[in-house]
């Protein structure tokens, strides 16, 4: 049997997508944009032994299997022309055909973290989370320069126009959560998961506040410390290497959160709420930037693909399921937003970011591990992590999951974040910034309402 038989099996003959194999045999349209070549037999017992996303990712990850062309656009072409699920049977004859050796599975990728219940440590342990923040972040403030760009903020854009570019939008994006915030000159400001600075350094510019940002990344920290220090904002904007919860000062008059949430898990929700609220002054405003599953009957944690590759413990809850632990512990939820066509475009210019910087982040990557060697995941000794091939399967992952989170699964996660109604100061306001999972990805050809997708107008006045 040839891989190009099979290959024809598991798709129909309009496919976009070529196909090439180490056996010599092709399909799929000869003039295609997009090619999947299968370079060695290591891919096909990578798939045989993790069937589904995780082989795929092995056989990727290690150069057995590649794409030619843009991913993306592969992918979404493979899905949209798949034939159907092969039967048992079928699995059982293919295998017997290819030979016995494709059920030894090849060596994993050094990349690869051990599944989430041979990580030692508990889950979500402070510990824990912090070896996972730095898995992801610590990689090198470099790449996430040349991917994210010169704004350097790692969370959806706001787009005004189909125009915007993304520098514009990413600067949208952080005066929007400051006008929802209601910030004031001399106000006090407590920006959690702060990343690189660009929210903090915002709101101390235009707004006049003090801000404080905190993060787990060391990094992150580093060059948030200069670009600070670079726009002259000492003294009113500071990024601190520190867990919220350690935080001593309280009665902020606000607090960010923007892209933290989605490291908490569900089990936490509660207590990180809770711990929020009481460091916020009474009827002072919180907002919650965050992405969540399309409803709450998902499956809270994502695939092992994402776990193990890109976000390590990451995972996404329905919006009832956040509204309602936001409630049960201390807070007021007076408005949200949907950001998710802002996010599909965010992907995509992160995306063309990518490939116009591919050989710089490459550089980078090699660069990093002939002078660090390979780079240890704190909660997983012994584990080395993300390695020059793996950047593009990160990209895969963001381009991917605005899609690729909805599915289905369980619902989970509501009565453990309702679990020990903890008491809380009353009075205090929310504002929850929506970004639901897509369903599909974003079409050009949607209609663009503006109006409909971006708040302009303040938050509702504050009741005493």
């Amino acid at each position: 049997m040839r891989l190009s038989d099979i290959f024809e099996r598991l798709v129909d003959r309009d496919v976009p997508v070529g196909f090439r194999a180490y056996d010599g045999s092709a399909a799929g349209p000869a003039d295609a944009e997009t090619v999947v070549e299968v370079r060695s037999p290591h891919a096909l017992r990578y798939i045989a032994t993790a069937p589904g996303e995780l082989g795929l990712a092995r056989g990727y990850v290690t150069g057995a299997a590649e794409v030619h062309g843009d991913l993306y656009t592969a992918i979404t072409g493979l899905l949209a022309h798949r034939r159907h699920i092969p039967s048992p049977v079928e699995w059982l004859r293919w295998l017997r055909e290819l030979g016995p050796s494709t059920l030894r599975r090849p060596p994993v990728p050094p990349e690869e973290l051990p599944a989430p219940w041979r990580r030692r440590l508990r889950r979500h342990s402070r510990a824990r989370d912090a070896g996972s923040i730095a898995h992801h972040y610590d990689i090198s403030n470099r790449f996430y320069e040349l991917v994210i760009g010169p704004s350097m903020t790692y969370s959806c854009a706001v787009f005004s126009t189909e125009d915007s570019s993304l520098e514009d939008a990413q600067a949208e994006k952080n005066d929007l959560i400051c006008r929802k915030l209601d910030l004031r000159p001399g106000q006090r400001l407590l920006d959690v998961g702060a990343g690189w600075g660009a929210l903090v350094r915002h709101a101390a510019e235009h707004y006049g506040v003090h801000a404080l940002g905190v993060t787990l990344s060391a990094r992150q920290v580093a060059w948030a410390e200069r670009a600070i220090a670079d726009e002259g904002l000492e003294g009113r904007a500071e990024v601190r290497h520190l867990d919220y919860r350690d935080v001593h000062e309280t009665d902020f008059d606000a607090i960010s959160s923007v892209g933290t949430m989605e490291h908490i898990g569900s089990a936490e929700l509660g207590g990180h709420f809770h711990a929020l609220a009481g460091k916020l002054r009474p009827e002072g405003r919180m907002l919650n930037h965050t992405i969540t599953r399309p409803s709450n009957r998902e499956r809270n944690r994502p695939g092992p693909f994402l776990d193990r590759y890109i976000f390590p413990d990451g995972e996404l809850q329905g919006p009832g399921t956040v509204v309602g632990a936001m409630h049960d512990h201390g807070f007021e939820v007076r408005h949200s937003e949907n950001l998710r066509e802002h996010y599909a475009m965010t992907l995509r210019e992160w995306g063309r970011n990518l490939d116009h910087h591919w050989d710089g982040a490459v550089a980078d990557a090699v660069t990093r591990c002939l002078r660090d060697g390979p780079r240890p995941n704190p909660s997983v000794p012994g584990r080395a992590a993300r390695s020059p091939r793996a950047i593009r399967s990160a990209a895969a992952a963001g381009l991917g999951a605005s899609a690729r989170g909805a599915r289905s699964g369980r619902r989970r996660g509501l009565r453990r974040a309702r679990r020990g109604r903890a008491p809380g100061p009353k009075g205090r306001r929310v504002y929850l910034l929506g970004l639901w999972t897509p369903r599909a990805p974003w079409s050009e050809a949607q209609r663009w309402t503006p109006s409909s997708s971006r708040s302009s107008r303040r938050p509702p006045s504050r009741r005493r």
